[in-house]
């Protein structure tokens, strides 16, 4: 019986020593699977296509001076002559041509605004008068542009661009009401010029960024100087002693924002995954 029991002992400790190196072997001999790594292939999204636009704006007009005919001795010139901050709205289409060019077609209008300046010269109640006329400004503009886009970073795409194309001028009815300059209470009756209107040159030149908000919509906004030619602003006065006058034309600086859809791909759009099917698994020992 104690013979017995020492032999399962001894039995048990063999066993315990040689499992784990026998179970080593036999996993080692097993055939491991190895996956080889996935690669993902991602493809540019090819940017370009048709894209629509909509804009508002607070537009800055500067007053280049303006003349007219006079039949007397004094100026003919204004001596002052400014108008007022307003609005701008416009929409428009355009083309992406790739990532970095594109060009568009603007339509828009500038918000009536007044006008007011002053002159210097002699009048029917004294040979030194200053007069004070006012009048109101408003115009169409029709513009193609073409654009640079430097790149995007985080949604963001900074670009610059011009454009050419031409403007509606409307220069509503002209009032002047000259005064004695040391007697401001003594004047004579206000005249009144008709106003002028017609299309005249235009150019422009703008930078901004647009931003990302969707894969297709993207905010834009901007600074954009517009040069509006000098042309005619009023006629003869209803008494026929002053006048006809024109502009030299007018710059305006306007500060905008909008927002563009594109139809066609934008870069705004994520690269596309190119479909990889799963590899093969392999067996190494």
């Amino acid at each position: 019986m104690f013979n017995f029991a020492r032999t399962a002992a001894f039995a048990g400790v063999i066993a315990t020593v040689a499992a784990p190196a026998w179970a080593a072997d036999l996993f080692e001999s097993q055939p491991r699977v190895e996956e080889a790594p996935v690669e993902v292939a991602y493809q540019p999204v090819e940017v370009g296509g048709w894209y629509i636009r909509g804009d508002i704006s607070y537009a800055d007009p500067d007053f280049r001076g303006g003349d007219w005919v006079t039949p007397g001795p004094g100026s003919n010139s204004f001596t002052s002559g400014s108008l007022r901050g307003t609005w701008a709205a416009g929409l428009g289409v355009g083309y992406q041509i790739n990532s970095h060019l594109r060009t568009d077609l603007t339509f828009d209008h500038i918000g009536k605004t007044r006008f007011r300046g002053s002159s210097s010269g002699a009048c029917g109640v004294a040979p030194d008068c200053i007069s004070t006329d006012v009048s109101n400004f408003s115009a169409w503009g029709l513009l193609a542009n073409a654009y640079i886009d430097l790149g995007t970073w985080h949604g963001f795409t900074p670009y610059v661009g011009a454009g050419i194309g031409g403007a509606h001028v409307k220069w509503d009815t002209l009032f002047n009401t000259a005064c004695d300059a040391t007697d401001p209470t003594s004047c004579d009756p206000t005249e009144s010029h008709g106003g002028k209107s017609k299309w005249r040159f235009s150019y422009a030149l703008m930078a901004g960024a647009s931003y990302c908000l969707t894969d297709r919509w993207k905010l834009d906004a901007g600074y954009r100087f517009r040069h509006i030619s000098g042309g005619a602003m009023f006629g003869t006065s209803d008494i026929g002693v002053t006048g006809p006058g024109s502009d030299k034309g007018i710059n305006i600086h306007e500060v905008r924002g909008g927002l563009r859809y594109q139809f066609g791909n934008s870069d705004c759009a994520q690269p596309v995954v190119a479909y990889e099917p799963p590899p093969e698994p392999i067996y190494t020992k």
